[in-house]
């Protein structure tokens, strides 16, 4: 029989009944190091004091009216992500799998109304991760998103990995953009090295195309910087925004410059439940603490400290882990042991860890990690290692 939820998760065995900070109650009462942070949602931890109020508060006034009037919230929300970011107009939505949606919508309009219909494809990567819908996982384009669900949306071309060469190759008269996670996540923290982002702003620049940006995962503060382009000083024409920015209430944004948004005009898109007042008045105050110089400082100090420990766990368990991978607070073990089995004994130790691609686990804490929860973090990652080495040693 199957079950009132739909079976397309292998749960956990845990329920977890409240968060404080980085760290989870489970019904039974155990206490678990949360370095999952909700898949790097929870960017300012579980039931911060400021996101509560920002709620509450909000709560109280007014929760829904609709994209048919205009939302002080919103306003306040685009406002500030205007004034931080490269972009000119954002549209707010709930999620990243949303963002990647219009966002394709977005670069296919452009050159529709710039009399280039044809232009319709865009270039993505293997390994990529852009969300579950139709558009998602054809950008996407491996066996394991999209095996079953054909016929897939046209008009995506996938090149390697890190191959510029392909990408070049892969340009033709048809082609609207290049799309790409800065860091990919799902994919096995793998990140970009700046000078390959530089170029493939270059090659956008020579070519006449649209460089999106998915920052989902590793936007809002999680790299050290607010949004992870920043690093290699480029700007991109539409970035994809989720996860982070809402701070655990569902909320995304596509950021874009006046001439990538240029074909989106009234009723061209639209969302009933995006940028509502509940969770622009949250997104307001994720930013207010993620965009100050002191934050980002402090996410940089922490990110430099868990990383030194992680080091020192790969060193002492060579069998378990290979290497870190990853930048900020957005960090990556890739496994020598069966990832699975490394994510299973954090569980049985009490710390909790995501799993991705290519053997490696990802550790996206919440960017308010304390210096005691690094330690934390080491202690119980060094159980979880032997445990596994242990189950090694007697297979």
């Amino acid at each position: 029989m199957i079950p009132s939820v739909l079976p397309t998760y292998n749960r956990a065995p845990l329920t977890f009944v409240k968060g404080e900070g980085a760290w989870l109650t489970e019904a039974d009462g155990r206490r678990f190091l949360d370095l999952g942070a909700g898949i790097a949602v929870n960017a300012l931890g579980h039931a911060h004091p400021a996101l509560v109020g920002a709620l509450t508060e909000q709560a109280h006034a007014l929760w829904h009216v609709s994209n048919l009037y205009h939302i002080p919230q919103q306003q306040a929300l685009a406002d500030k992500l205007v004034d931080l970011t490269f972009a000119d107009t954002v549209f707010f939505t709930n999620s990243g799998t949303e963002s990647c949606e219009l966002a394709v919508k977005m670069a296919r309009k452009y050159f529709y109304d710039q009399g280039q219909p044809e232009r319709v494809e865009i270039i993505t990567f293997d390994g990529s991760f852009h969300g579950r819908s139709s558009a998602g996982i054809a950008a996407a384009g491996s066996e394991k998103m999209t095996k079953g669900f054909g016929p897939l949306l046209p008009g995506f071309v996938h090149v390697a990995f890190g191959d510029l060469d392909g990408v070049t190759n892969a340009i033709s008269d048809k082609t609207a953009a290049i799309m790409i996670e800065p860091i990919q996540g799902e994919g096995g923290i793998r990140p970009v090295p700046d000078v390959e982002l530089k170029a493939l702003r270059q090659i956008c620049d020579d070519n006449g195309l649209l460089l999106i940006l998915d920052e989902v995962q590793c936007g809002v503060g999680r790299t050290g910087k607010l949004f992870a382009h920043e690093w290699a000083g480029i700007t991109p024409d539409i970035m994809m925004v989720a996860k982070g920015i809402g701070g655990g209430f569902p909320l995304g944004a596509v950021l874009a410059t006046e001439a990538a948004a240029s074909g989106m005009t009234a009723g061209t898109h639209g969302s009933t439940y995006g940028g509502n007042p509940l969770g622009c008045a949250v997104g307001c105050a994720v930013l207010d603490h993620v965009a100050t110089p002191a934050f980002l400082d402090g996410v940089n100090r922490k990110a430099g400290l868990l990383r030194q420990k992680l080091e020192g766990l790969v060193a002492d368990h060579p069998d378990v882990f290979e290497e870190v991978r990853g930048s900020g607070l957005m960090l990556g073990l890739k496994c020598n042991a069966p990832n699975a089995d490394v994510v299973a004994a954090g569980y049985d130790n009490e710390v909790i860890t995501v799993p991705a691609a290519d053997n490696v686990i990802r550790l996206l804490p919440p960017l308010t990690l304390t210096e005691d929860d690094i330690a934390q973090a080491q202690i119980r990652l060094e159980k979880a290692a032997r445990q596994v080495q242990d189950q090694l040693a007697s297979a």
